[in-house]
């Protein structure tokens, strides 16, 4: 299987800038403005109107960054939008149908049917579930609708206005013209604070002192660790599964029944959570657009060089963006029936050729599915059942070559998703808790921890059973109860 090749992983960086719900919307506001008037690009009069109407929107454009309106709080943002109307005129209405067009050309075919297409080999005719989804989709992304169309409306039509009044007055007096906005903007800067700070209350509590509930023990309690993240698993959509295999283990492991993911539930986020056992305020990843390269603390990839030993993340491009070389790529480009079972085929050859003392395998079929083509259909259910004969034939053939002998499997989910495109980031019904069980000697049997815990608390588990130094932040605690009463060195 082919590793994720430079120019891929440099494309997967661009793709985030129209991906992700932030970058995105600044963007699409001026290539549509643009694209509405392009055959007046050859005028230098035009260039400073526009010019001098997108410096006046840059506040709106800051505000509308700063603050997501996550979940039921897009609500809200048709309200300045109704204020803005009532304040300017509102131009022209071919602007509008033009954005509203593009916007769902954009999400709909371009991403959603010929993206999808070419990457996973998702039908032609994707686009008939896709605008659906899209429209139910309350994740983080530029293939919200509920979100994005209310921001681009609002921020084409103070556009238009200062760039109508500029082309036809010129610059003059610029400043009466302008104050009315300066004042909106404080209007909605305030407007939006106060609704954040009343209303945005779902977050995971970030309080777990410093990791000191276990000591790490002199011999480590196993000579290896196998962690399957079946990224994106929704967790009663997998007890729907027909997946025997994962739910034996799970039978005879020790599970933990309400594990829940950190805030946002971005993939690259909830990695780097689960691997410095700390949150993102203080490792750096915030979302799948990572402005600035690699974590600001140490990982458990860290702890274990400390001590002699070696781990391997193998996963697709973007988790490089914060783990750097401790990830071994795999191309994200193939389809998506064979994409599992290619990541398998190669963590059964790094096994052989590097045998490193823990290994974390990155399974993306399901994420993939759930964003292509929904999480409530039957296509999603068949990726989770493809996924469990997967870890089924893997930790057979882990088996046969004696690798299992001493060493715990962790089957868990990064996040799960939520109704629309298989929405995560956000913590929408279905993406909060996820599936997450340990099998092995050292673990427990046939029980179950129904506390909550977080995912932070993966990092110093690994830690304690492979006798590692915690990482520098690891702030969740090591989860001893699945441990047999032997293991367990509490301090």
């Amino acid at each position: 299987m082919k590793k994720a090749s430079s120019f891929e992983i440099v494309a997967a960086r661009c793709w985030n800038l129209l991906n992700e719900g932030k970058p995105f919307t600044p963007i699409f506001v001026v290539g549509a403005f643009l694209l509405y008037r392009a055959n007046q690009w050859g005028d230098i009069d035009f260039w400073r109107s526009a010019g001098l109407g997108l410096l006046l929107l840059l506040p709106l454009l800051a505000i509308y960054y700063r603050y997501d309106f996550p979940l039921f709080m897009r609500n809200y943002l048709w309200l300045p939008l109704v204020a803005a109307l009532l304040i300017w005129e509102p131009g022209p209405l071919a602007l509008y149908l033009f954005a509203l067009g593009l916007f769902y050309f954009f999400t709909v075919y371009f991403w959603g049917t010929f993206y999808y297409h070419l990457r996973i080999g998702t039908s032609w005719w994707n686009f008939k579930r896709f605008w659906k989804l899209v429209l139910k989709n309350s994740d983080s992304t530029s293939g919200n609708a509920q979100e994005q169309m209310p921001k681009f409306l609002l921020l084409l039509l103070v556009w238009n206005h200062f760039y109508a009044s500029f082309a036809e007055d010129g610059i003059g007096d610029w400043a009466d013209r302008a104050w009315p906005l300066g004042a909106f903007a404080l209007g909605l800067w305030l407007y939006s604070f106060i609704l954040h700070a009343n209303l945005f209350d779902w977050k995971p509590a970030e309080n777990a002192p410093p990791t000191n509930n276990a000591v790490v023990p002199d011999k480590a309690p196993n000579d290896k660790v196998i962690v399957i993240v079946i990224d994106g698993m929704r967790k009663e959509r997998f007890e729907e599964a027909d997946a025997p295999f994962l739910k034996k283990l799970r039978a005879e492991g020790t599970e933990y029944a309400q594990m829940e993911t950190v805030y946002p539930a971005r993939t690259v986020v909830c990695f780097s959570s689960m691997f410095t056992g700390t949150y993102p305020r203080e490792h750096g990843i915030k979302s799948n657009m990572v402005w600035k390269l690699g974590i600001k603390v140490e990982s458990i990839f860290d702890s274990l060089r400390k001590v002699g030993k070696k781990g391997r993340l193998l996963g697709i491009a973007h988790l490089i963006d914060s783990m750097g070389d401790d990830v071994e790529s795999v191309t994200a480009v193939m389809h998506n029936d064979v994409a599992d079972r290619n990541i398998i085929e190669r963590a059964k050859k790094i096994m052989s050729e590097q045998n490193p003392d823990l290994l974390v395998a990155q399974l993306i079929g399901v994420d993939q599915t759930g964003h292509s083509q929904g999480v409530l259909y039957d296509e999603y259910l068949q990726k989770i059942k493809e996924a469990d004969r997967l870890v089924e034939q893997f930790v057979g053939w882990l088996e046969q070559r004696g690798m299992m002998s001493n060493t715990t499997l962790i089957v868990c989910a990064d996040h799960g998703q939520a109704d629309g495109i298989g929405g995560h980031g956000h913590l929408d019904e279905g993406e909060r808790y996820v599936p997450f069980f340990l099998h092995g000697h050292a673990i427990r049997r046939g029980h179950r921890v129904d506390e909550k815990t977080s995912l932070i608390s993966m990092a110093p588990t690994l830690a304690y059973l492979l006798g590692a130094p915690y990482p520098s932040h690891s702030r969740g605690p090591v989860l001893v109860e699945a441990l047999q009463p032997h293991l367990r060195e509490l301090s």
